[in-house]
């Protein structure tokens, strides 16, 4: 630890020194040399003293995620300078080696830094900067309502026109703004939607984190119920509790919060929800997730009771589950939704030109709705937020769904 500790400090100090060549190469100002130290200092220190003193163990609060965040906002733009400062120092060598070898020079020249090149680095290093400032104060709440229409070939007649509202990975213990959050609760309500569906992570780590929010999410309702499933935050597994008792307790107590909000918990189970003679299966998992996730799904419990010739909603919370058990299953899980992802609360998302996160690298099925083999999986961007206490470019969501027959008119 305390190496890695030492690997950590060396490389932001030679990053720090390194980036602010560009302020120096730009102005003789001492006091905004200060001013620079003064910010590196203060946020290495708070790094130092809440990931490493005081918060030693996986468990994320607030606290320690606004340290983060304001470490991300200081240190990634100078990671951006850094790249510009080493490009033109390249190109000073291959100038400088040139005009001691290629012209038989008899000194080495290096040229000095040219104050466009650290302008245009400042400039472009200030986007990033702004960005994540943005996305702690205002972008982390800036929920929005995606909807879709999916159309089915084997959907109950009854059911054409069924409408599904999806969230996902609330993270209780990351909200600050309790006005902000009822007004997402509202927006999701106003949908007006059959059913309400919920694929995991209600907490960051622990059951209590919900006191407060317990009759703020108490007001989702919809005609047909809310269901949800648990995901990996939920088990308490990123806390060192001191009895497995105590870990036994906080989860059978995440449970009951689910319960006395009026949200039916599928633990490896299914629902049936009739209509006009008609029905649908709502299966619903324990996380399952590949690259070390809990694995503590099972597919073939959650679907005991059911056909392939069945209409099928599958609640799994991690899309990896998908990729590895769920789209060529012999059972025909024709629609399944997840979450867990967030589209790591950063990217880029212009519908019809770009959609880009560096999750992408991670998960083949990172946000928003795919298709093979004639089946669906819509993965949530998440409602709340976790570590970076901000959303950039992959805003919260609250995902709208209908369902259609294929050829039957609305």
């Amino acid at each position: 630890m305390v190496v890695r500790w030492i690997i950590f400090i060396s490389f932001y100090i030679l990053i720090d020194i390194y980036a602010f060549q560009t302020v120096k190469t730009l102005t003789r100002n001492y006091w905004l040399y200060g001013l620079w130290i003064a910010i590196s200092l203060l946020v290495l220190g708070s790094v130092i003293y809440q990931l490493g003193i005081v918060g030693a163990e996986r468990t994320i609060g607030l606290d320690k995620m606004y340290v983060l965040g304001f470490f991300l906002v200081v240190f990634v733009p100078k990671l951006m300078l850094v790249v510009f400062m080493l490009g033109e120092d390249i190109v000073r060598l291959i100038i400088g080696g040139f005009s001691k070898f290629g012209t038989n020079a008899e000194s080495f020249y290096l040229p000095s830094r040219r104050k466009f090149v650290s302008t245009v680095a400042l400039g472009l290093a200030a986007i990033p900067f702004a960005s994540l400032l943005y996305g702690m104060y205002k972008g982390k709440y800036q929920y929005r309502v995606l909807k879709y229409a999916l159309e089915f070939d084997d959907l109950p007649e009854a059911f054409h026109g069924y409408t599904i509202t999806q969230l996902s990975d609330i993270h209780s213990g990351s909200f600050d703004d309790e006005k902000k959050v009822n007004y997402a609760v509202n927006l999701a309500n106003e949908q007006k939607s059959d059913v309400i569906l919920f694929t995991g992570d209600l907490v960051n780590n622990v059951a209590e984190e919900m006191d407060r929010w317990k009759p703020v999410f108490s007001n989702l309702k919809a005609k047909d119920g809310v269901f949800s499933v648990l995901g990996n935050h939920d088990y308490g597994d990123y806390v060192n509790w001191d009895t497995k008792a105590a870990k036994a307790e906080n989860l059978s107590k995440l449970k009951s919060i689910q319960k006395e909000m009026g949200w039916d918990l599928l633990l490896n189970e299914n629902r049936t929800i009739a209509r006009n003679g008609q029905q649908i299966k709502l299966v619903g998992v324990e996380n399952w997730g590949a690259g070390g996730f809990k694995k503590a799904g099972d597919l073939n419990k959650a679907s005991e009771g059911i056909t392939k010739e069945d209409f099928k909603i599958l609640l799994s919370h991690d899309p990896s589950h998908w990729k590895e058990q769920v789209k060529e299953n012999d059972r025909n899980y024709q629609l399944t939704l997840s979450g867990h992802t967030h589209g790591m609360q950063f990217g880029i998302e212009i519908p019809g030109i770009i959609k880009w996160s560096p999750v992408k690298y991670r998960y083949e099925n990172w946000a928003g709705i795919y298709e093979e083999f004639g089946r669906y999986i819509n993965v949530n961007r998440g409602f709340g937020f976790i570590g970076y206490p901000g959303r950039v470019g992959i805003w919260p969501e609250i995902t709208v769904i209908q369902l259609k027959k294929r050829g039957k008119d609305a």
